[in-house]
């Protein structure tokens, strides 16, 4: 129950109590057909208002990904803003730079995150190939809102 509490704090409306520091997506499960709720750390903002960048800490094993990877119409939620839009996996070279960048700006949780998924990363090119490697590492996505719902996030 404690590691649903994210999720339900986000449906009751309390999103605004984690900012913009982590998001809750909804995705469409790849085999059920079936709607999907998982809340993720942002771990940058996308180039275009209203995007987000969170990271697959299972890389493409964990089930979000694989689901987005089959179905990339999503719909996230920060704070209290609720948008429709896609996700998109980064090319190698921006998702390790992105995830180089985090951990500079946040040492602790990046190194925390990481040696619990069994990495040990020393440096920041260490980061950077986690971040660029897709199938054992740490790959991030962008969310992006749909052309229609950017500027006009549901409240």
């Amino acid at each position: 129950m404690l590691l649903r509490a994210p999720i339900l704090a986000f449906r009751a409306g309390l999103g605004g109590l984690f900012g913009e520091r982590l998001l809750c997506l909804t995705h469409i499960g790849r085999v059920s057909g079936r709607p999907r709720q998982v809340v993720l750390e942002v771990v940058d903002r996308g180039d275009e208002p209203d995007s987000f960048v969170v990271a697959s800490a299972y890389a493409r094993r964990s089930q979000w990904m694989r689901n987005v990877l089959a179905r990339p119409a999503v719909r996230y939620q920060v704070g209290r803003r609720t948008y429709h839009g896609t996700a998109v996996p980064l090319p190698s070279a921006d998702s390790g730079r992105r995830l180089a960048d985090y951990a500079r700006r946040h040492p602790l949780t990046a190194e925390e995150l990481m040696r619990s998924l069994g990495h040990a990363p020393r440096d920041s090119a260490d980061y950077e190939a986690l971040g660029a490697d897709s199938e054992h590492g740490v790959p991030l996505v962008l969310l992006r809102p749909d052309d229609e719902a950017r500027g006009g996030a549901e409240d």
